[in-house]
């Protein structure tokens, strides 16, 4: 279909709320407000051309599949994938793509009723993709469900790194008492130690048993000092549990915010005003026109999601004296919604940010603590704060990977990308070895020698 208004909005979103890791940026709203408002459609080089699988009545399995005329707004770079296709007389464009424009968030892409369903949907848009003889498919951000359908059909696998908040406080066994005060960083387990600081286990056998904490990116999830643990009771909690530095450094960014008079006020859903929405606009765009671009979705985007989709929706405003300087916007699961964690299971996505005045640390605070705070009070489990930004993970935001996956029919470009991907993998590998040994949060020193 060349337009997501032509699809049935009830049973798209029936289809992805069977998933897996279903987000608000696969509802039919969103994708529709994307090609109404004029933000994602053929003159801004995403062609809609929307693959839906149907057994009688019953919408099987559908995708959001574009052709491409460009590489922007992806967020997965191929554009020496591109140039080396011009270097060698090919066109690389026009390309498929399924995916959310302008949105790297991982989540379900291939909707599906069954595994099976999905692997005929594939399967069918890698023969539309031949049909029209494009040079190659890519799948965005996708889902373990998806990366099996690809698998199956040997498409490309390839990684990157995202940063993600998760509301759960290390399993480090915690003393009496209270939080140091700031600047203090009590010797672990000594008397008058803080109420959160870790302490030193008494014997080998209160260790995590082997495998109970994994390395930090590896497959199986666990982070370095983050097991498996309670959620956070409150943002000083939260600041409890890092280390000395870390915590000294968040709370001087938020003093920085507060003594220049910066206060904030949040709403979500409907209490959303008119008015806030336009401000938020012109945040927006500002941002994008003092980097020298042309912001990406248009206001009629924003305005559509206000009215297709406002629960999914929480808007920050810093405001200084009363008047409004700056906001920020993330997007909130909805609670109905089956997930990876279950029924009931929030998660937050930071999207978007913009202020009309330069105030230090005020974007930490908007794009960060803000929502982190948020989500504590709301008990969100894990809050994604978008691509990119090693920076993230001072402010406890932990990397993750990410998967896309290819397919390239020219058989030497394939065999030449596949080589190129290996090599980038081991990358990734030995960046996230790196990040191992940066985590923010406080940790018990190993045991000596005869415990």
């Amino acid at each position: 279909m060349h337009s997501p208004l032509e699809i049935n909005p009830a049973a798209w979103d029936a289809l992805l709320a069977r998933q897996r890791t279903p987000t608000p940026f696969m509802r039919h709203g969103y994708l529709a407000a994307l090609h109404a408002s004029g933000s994602a459609v053929e003159a801004t080089g995403w062609a809609p051309r929307f693959q839906l699988l149907w057994d009688g009545d019953e919408l099987a399995a559908a995708c959001p599949l574009y052709l491409k005329n460009h590489s922007y707004g992806e967020y997965v770079f191929d554009f020496a994938w591109a140039n080396a296709y011009a270097e060698h007389g090919l066109a690389y464009y026009p390309k498929a793509l399924i995916g959310v424009p302008f949105t790297p968030v991982p989540g379900s892409r291939l909707l599906a009723r069954d595994a099976a369903s999905r692997q005929a949907l594939l399967r069918a848009v890698l023969g539309w993709c031949r049909a029209q003889e494009l040079s190659s498919l890519h799948l965005l951000f996708g889902d373990e469900d998806d990366q099996a359908a690809a698998d199956a059909e040997g498409l490309l696998l390839r990684e990157q790194i995202q940063f993600h908040w998760k509301n759960q406080a290390p399993t480090l066994p915690a003393a009496p008492g209270s939080l140091p005060p700031e600047g203090a960083d009590p010797a672990l387990g000594r008397p008058g130690g803080g109420s959160l600081a870790p302490t030193l286990p008494a014997a080998p056998g209160s260790l995590p048993p082997e495998g109970a904490d994994p390395a930090l990116g590896r497959p199986g999830g666990g982070v370095a000092g983050q097991g498996e643990g309670r959620a956070f009771a409150d943002f000083d909690d939260f600041l409890a549990s890092l280390n000395q530095d870390k915590r000294k450094k968040i709370r001087q960014e938020r003093r920085k915010v507060r003594e220049a008079g910066i206060r904030f006020r949040h709403a979500q859903g409907v209490g959303i005003r008119p008015e806030d929405w336009d401000f938020f606009i012109r945040c927006y765009q500002r941002t994008y026109w003092e980097h020298g671009n042309a912001p990406y979705l248009t206001p009629e985007f924003f305005r559509a999601l206000a009215h297709s989709q406002p629960e999914a929706w929480v808007l920050f405003v810093a405001e200084h004296e009363g008047t409004p300087i700056a906001s920020s916007l993330i997007a909130v699961q909805d609670d109905s919604a089956p997930t990876e964690g279950g029924f009931g299971s929030k998660i937050a996505y930071g999207r978007y940010w913009g202020a009309l005045a330069r105030v230090d640390s005020l974007h930490f605070e908007a794009c960060y603590y803000q929502p982190i705070e948020w989500a504590i009070a709301h008990g969100v489990a894990r809050f994604e704060g978008g691509a990119q930004g090693e920076h993230k993970m001072a402010r406890a935001l932990l990397p993750v990977r990410t998967r896309s996956a290819h397919w390239l029919a020219h058989p030497a470009f394939a065999d030449a990308v596949e080589r190129f991907l290996v090599r980038e993998t081991e990358g990734v590998d030995r960046y996230l070895t790196h990040l191992d040994g940066r985590s923010p949060f406080r940790q018990a020193p190993p045991l000596k020698a005869g415990g």
